[in-house]
């Protein structure tokens, strides 16, 4: 048996601040590394990549710039921050969301190797609401929830296939910045695009559940039960291993 420990670091910043900063000055050697070696570098242009954002998710641009800020304000920093056209990545997870009339819950485990997980539950109010989640990329979120009660998780799609879109985890911090209810998650999935594959379940406070799968570059179905795992109705089983970016040394 091998012994493995693992720690979680719990912070509470309602505008990002010196303790973001301060996340960001020992996590970005390791993601910077990983962004040059995916071949980040060739992405878009930061010019591009702010303006993906503003069309997109523009509830976000005074949050991304500041966090730009926080982060040195260099070019790199900006395309990654805005996870725009980034670099594949893989993951994992399995996801469901049940409700009666007393209770709502959304449960996952995560299929990824614990190397691989920033171990950062991060609360904020970045754009007026408190929420709280699981992050990734510094700013992203693979699962969370709001201050209506709005409920979010996300697992892998199977494929390594890309196209023009965000990363996941930006788009499930949005939702939860700016919809209260299942419906109104589902519809900002439906109108953001992906980068790849992914599956997201969605639970609200009225009791109302959902799982949605997402198609690279864009588009959506919805499922007819609130469960999810690494694959899509319409395509394979996971292919590859779930190795999104090292993150050797992170740990505090």
């Amino acid at each position: 048996m091998t012994n493995m420990t693992l720690t979680f670091d719990a912070v509470d910043e309602a505008i990002p601040g010196p303790k973001w900063a301060a996340r960001w000055t020992r996590s970005w050697p390791a993601y910077e590394a990983w962004f040059v070696a995916r071949g980040g570098d060739a992405g878009p242009s930061r010019t591009a990549c702010r303006a993906a954002l503003r069309t997109h998710m523009p509830e976000l641009i005074a949050t991304y710039d500041r966090l730009i800020n926080l982060a040195g304000g260099s070019d790199r920093a900006a395309r990654f921050l805005s996870t725009w056209c980034p670099p594949s990545y893989l993951g994992g997870c399995s996801l469901a969301a049940v409700a009666d009339r007393d209770d709502v819950r959304l449960v996952r485990n995560y299929d990824l190797s614990p190397d691989l997980n920033e171990g950062l539950l991060l609360r904020t109010e970045w754009t007026g609401r408190a929420v709280m989640g699981m992050v990734e990329f510094l700013w992203g979120l693979s699962d969370g929830i709001n201050d209506a009660g709005l409920s979010v998780a996300l697992a892998y799609g199977g494929t390594g296939e890309t196209r023009e879109g965000f990363g996941i985890a930006t788009i499930l911090r949005y939702v939860l910045e700016t919809c209260d209810t299942v419906q109104e998650a589902l519809a900002a999935f439906r109108r953001i695009p992906s980068h790849m594959a992914y599956n997201v379940v969605i639970a609200d406070a009225e009791g109302e559940t959902a799982s949605i799968e997402l198609a690279p570059g864009g588009g959506a179905t919805l499922m007819p039960q609130a469960i999810a795992t690494n694959h899509q109705s319409k395509g394979r089983g996971p292919t590859g291993p779930a190795l999104p970016k090292p993150l050797s040394g992170w740990r505090i």
